[in-house]
């Protein structure tokens, strides 16, 4: 069974759980790093903001739309809207949305300038929503995990991929053991380390009584 026979994918268990990792961020790790490089939490949520509407669009076979007819803006912490916990659950489930008609699986579609098969955009999101869902849990210190059927699905389509990455994308293969789980093989199949942890936060010490 190749790719192509397991799509259209289910974004809305994802997206699920993307909102859960929401409510557990609190502002003071918006400056925290994550497993990608250079990016605060802040500079991931910007992405997902903007990845998310991206792709709804795309799904929609907008091309005149903002971050579907050229490369989108760096993340940014700077710009990331000061509503982004109530404006972002609603883009994610506006993409849930977008992806369940059947016909936003057919044809071409295009998302920060590419144009390819409807259907693989469609499996892009879904990497690009699983996989920072899992930046963002590993830099905020909590629990993540999705569906193996999903994760099957995105690990065949990372393994066509060359092993030294596609610059802007997907960086160079990361080995792992045998035993690595199906969300580690995805990881390190889309150039991540799948033991990233993030830094132990810096104890602030009391001055001695006198």
């Amino acid at each position: 069974m190749t790719v192509a026979d397991r799509v259209p994918l289910d974004f809305d268990p994802p997206v699920r759980k993307l909102r859960a990792l929401l409510l557990g961020i609190g502002d003071a790790e918006l400056a925290g790093p994550t497993p990608c490089p250079e990016w605060t939490v802040a500079a991931l949520l910007d992405h997902l903001m903007g990845l998310s509407y991206a792709f709804t669009q795309a799904a929609r076979k907008r091309t005149d739309a903002p971050g579907t007819g050229g490369p989108p803006p760096a993340p940014s912490a700077q710009h990331l809207s000061r509503h982004w916990r109530s404006s972002l659950p609603v883009l994610l489930e506006e993409l849930s949305t977008a992806w369940k008609d059947p016909a936003s699986w057919t044809g071409t579609s295009q998302a920060g300038g590419v144009t390819m098969p409807a259907a693989s955009l469609g499996i892009v999101a879904m990497n690009e929503l699983v996989m920072h869902s899992s930046d963002l849990a590993r830099a905020t210190g909590q629990e993540y995990a999705t569906d193996p059927r999903t994760l099957e699905v995105l690990i065949e389509f990372l393994s066509q991929g060359p092993a030294d990455g596609t610059p802007g994308l997907f960086g160079p293969l990361v080995p792992t053991d045998s035993e690595a789980t199906l969300l580690d093989q995805a990881l390190a199949l889309a150039g991540r380390d799948p033991h990233w942890r993030r830094p132990p936060r810096r104890r602030i010490l009391s001055a001695p009584a006198a």
